[in-house]
C-alpha cells in the first residue's frame, strides 16, 4: 500500500476515522506526498526506527477501518 497513490477522498476519510495519535497523523501526511520515511525522521526530529514503527501503526489502523471499503 502507498499512501501516496490514495485520492483526496480517501485520505480524508483514513484522517477521520483511523483515530490516529499527533506523530502518526503528521508522518500519514508526509507519507501522502511519497516523502521517504529517513527524510520524515528528519523532519519529525525522531530515528527511523520510530518512524517505522509509527508507519506500522499508521497501516494497521489503515487497514483495519478501511478493509473492503478500497
Amino acid at each position: 500500500m502507498k499512501v501516496c497513490d490514495f485520492t483526496r477522498k480517501e485520505i480524508e476519510y483514513c484522517v477521520n476515522e483511523c483515530n490516529f495519535t499527533e506523530p502518526e497523523e503528521i508522518l500519514f501526511h508526509m507519507r501522502c506526498k511519497d516523502i521517504p520515511l529517513e527524510r520524515c525522521a528528519e523532519e519529525m526530529n525522531i530515528s527511523v526506527s520510530t518512524v517505522k514503527r509509527l508507519s506500522k501503526k499508521m497501516k494497521n489502523k489503515v487497514f483495519r477501518v478501511c478493509e473492503g471499503i478500497f
